[in-house]
């Protein structure tokens, strides 16, 4: 059994790093990194790289695959979106994190479904045909999207709980200490001082 989580030039780590830390605790799976080309994908800060160890071309039949976000993430590469709906065709599971929601959408993988992705990218969720939901986790079918970065965690337990069953997703969260207890209580736009919110949604994503 394989979990494949899709790296690409400027993904968001920790849409990466959440699902793979919950997801690589499944049993009798092989987490594997993979992007268009193996080696070292740059991370949008351009500080840390994630080494896919795999290309897409050796990575056909994974039974999970989990594509990451970014605030500039990849809509127009037709060769990932021809993978995407090739290997979707054999997955179990097909996720997301964040804006990676966007990609499957891209791909044709989210037509008449619920989704959602990051606050500041829901409304382009419709132009893919999905119907955007404004919930942390949304699961429709086999396909699991994940809110924005944080919610890959959320997302990646979620998904461990469905496949090997409660009580294995409540020992990794506790084995992964995830108890959050935010110093600022400003992780939504409905929570946050209405000044930054406006100053982010002025600025918007780079999603053309």
């Amino acid at each position: 059994m394989q979990t494949a989580i899709f790296l690409y030039d400027k993904f968001t780590a920790l849409d990466a790093i959440g699902p793979y830390q919950a997801l690589s605790s499944l049993p009798g799976y092989e987490t594997v990194f993979v992007a268009e080309r193996s080696g070292p994908v740059l991370d949008d800060n351009r500080m840390l790289s994630l080494v896919a160890r795999k290309s897409i071309d050796e990575v056909t039949r994974p039974d999970i695959l989990v594509v990451v976000g970014s605030g500039q993430p990849d809509l127009g590469n037709d060769t990932v979106s021809d993978w995407l709906r090739a290997v979707d065709a054999h997955t179990t599971w097909t996720a997301s994190v964040c804006t990676g929601s966007l990609i499957l959408g891209a791909a044709g993988l989210l037509k008449g479904r619920r989704a959602t992705t990051h606050w500041l990218a829901m409304d382009k969720l419709e132009r893919f045909g999905a119907e955007p939901v404004d919930e942390r986790v949304v699961f429709d079918g086999k396909y699991v999207t994940g809110a924005g970065v944080s919610a890959g965690i959320d997302m990646g337990l979620s998904l461990v709980g469905r496949v090997a069953g409660d009580t294995h997703a409540q020992a990794a969260q506790l084995m992964m200490e995830y108890d959050p207890r935010p110093p600022y209580d400003a992780g939504s736009p409905d929570k946050a001082p209405a000044a930054l919110v406006e100053r982010f949604r002025g600025a918007g994503l780079a999603l053309e």
